[in-house]
């Protein structure tokens, strides 16, 4: 049973809506917003697609564990990044805290909104057929790591309205 007391761990692909969604359902809910993949760049002082030529994307999956377990703390509304709820760790550590919420965005939407962004590492070296593959591959684990799932088709005002249902429902 997900603690809806603790935070709320927004989770799903690369460009399903997070950020967006997530600033609205913290401020309908009353709560701070955490976007982590800022929280790790102001943490580590350098970018992304730094941490990850410099240092590799092992060093910045371990810095996103550090990251949840650091936001479980709190009681609000994190956007994760698109990796951060592949690790059973991350997903184990966030539904304890708090409660997982994937938002389930179809492929081509997350490609129109990701493709060309250039502080995307993984998006940056992938074509569209192999981000295709990647999305594929972490679809189920998304669902498997989420406490809930929320459809992330419509407007972000519509998604954070339908989570705050699915939270206010399992209450």
């Amino acid at each position: 049973m997900p603690d809806l007391n603790g935070p709320v761990f927004l989770c799903g692909f690369m460009g399903c809506g997070k950020s967006t969604v997530g600033k609205l359902l913290a401020l309908k809910l009353g709560r701070k917003f955490t976007d982590m993949d800022e929280y790790i760049v102001n943490k580590q002082g350098m970018s992304i697609p730094q941490i990850f030529s410099e240092k590799g994307e092992d060093y910045f999956r371990t810095a996103e564990t550090e990251a949840v377990r650091e936001l479980s703390q709190g009681g609000g509304v994190i956007a994760c990044g698109g990796g951060a709820m592949l690790k059973k760790v991350n997903a184990d550590i966030a539904n304890a805290s708090g409660t997982v919420v994937y938002i389930d965005v179809d492929f081509e939407s997350c490609y129109g909104r990701i493709s060309g962004d250039r502080n995307r590492p993984i998006v940056t070296s992938n074509t569209k057929e192999e981000l295709n593959l990647i999305y594929d591959g972490r679809i189920p684990v998304y669902k498997e790591n989420s406490a809930l799932t929320v459809d992330g088709s419509g407007s972000p005002e519509e998604i954070a309205e339908r989570i705050i249902s699915l939270i206010n429902i399992v209450k």
